[in-house]
């Protein structure tokens, strides 16, 4: 399974974006479909995740802000993440994440650049 990231790019402070995650093909039983951002000089760090269920996970500092949501439609598995409100601190390069049993796919990342 090979994942690509898109939608990343320039924007100014106060500016939105929407990421989108496609995958080569279908990812059937997946635990978590996954956002993490890699800042420049730091850790990849998760920012969002989806669960079978429905349920979604999002670190304190990007609630509200943040949106992960999946789309059915297509032959691959595809995801979002919508970003509001950017500020230069979500600066960084923008992985997505498919987790199976079988282990974690990731994508190369888009990079997003928030201009003040």
């Amino acid at each position: 399974v090979q994942l690509v990231e898109s939608g990343g790019g320039l924007v100014q402070a106060g500016g939105s974006l929407r990421l989108s995650c496609v995958s080569s093909e279908r990812i059937y039983g997946w635990y978590a479909l996954s956002w993490y951002r890699q800042a420049p000089g730091q850790q990849r760090t998760l920012v969002a995740q989806l669960r079978p269920s429905g349920g979604t996970i999002y670190p304190d500092s990007v609630e509200g802000k943040f949106t992960i949501s999946k789309d059915n439609a297509g032959t691959g598995t595809t995801w979002y993440l919508q970003i509001n409100n950017l500020t230069p601190t979500d600066t960084g390069v923008y992985h997505c994440a498919g987790t199976t049993s079988r282990g974690t796919h990731w994508g190369p990342g888009t990079k997003v650049n928030v201009g003040s």
